[in-house]
């Protein structure tokens, strides 16, 4: 199985609906595909870590790379693994603006990833949500 995490840049703004739209078209494919992960928005910018069977998350890849919706994506971690570390989120998702003040999105996920043992991927989410979190 295939653990992969990636860095975007919105190309614009997100809009509520677009997101909404996104998430229930993404967590439909993702549950067909037997992908999980979570996805976390700060602002303009994407983390998200997916995981599944390679050509599944390979090819979840290449449509995300694909989307005129982001820009700049930056592939920070691929490893082969064993087990989930997102098993029960098609896409669990979290957004946070260090614009508005909120705090709470890195109490939110350091909650979402105190029991993962991987300590790259809870660094990578961590430090996305201080960022975010103003």
């Amino acid at each position: 199985m295939l653990r992969l995490l990636y860095i975007s840049t919105a190309r614009r703004k997100p809009d509520p609906s677009w997101l909404d739209a996104m998430l229930c078209e993404a967590r439909a494919r993702n549950e067909a595909d037997g992908i999980t992960g979570l996805l976390v928005a700060g602002g303009m910018r994407y983390l998200q870590a997916l995981e599944g069977p390679d050509a599944a998350v390979c090819a979840a890849m290449e449509r995300i790379r694909r989307d005129p919706a982001h820009g700049d994506l930056v592939e920070l971690a691929r490893d082969t693994v064993e087990t989930r570390i997102f098993p029960h989120w098609s896409m669990g998702y979290l957004i946070g603006d260090a614009a508005t003040g909120d705090a709470a999105l890195a109490e939110t996920v350091a909650t979402l990833i105190r029991p993962i043992e991987d300590r790259t991927i809870r660094s990578y989410f961590m430090g996305f949500a201080k960022l975010h979190a103003g």
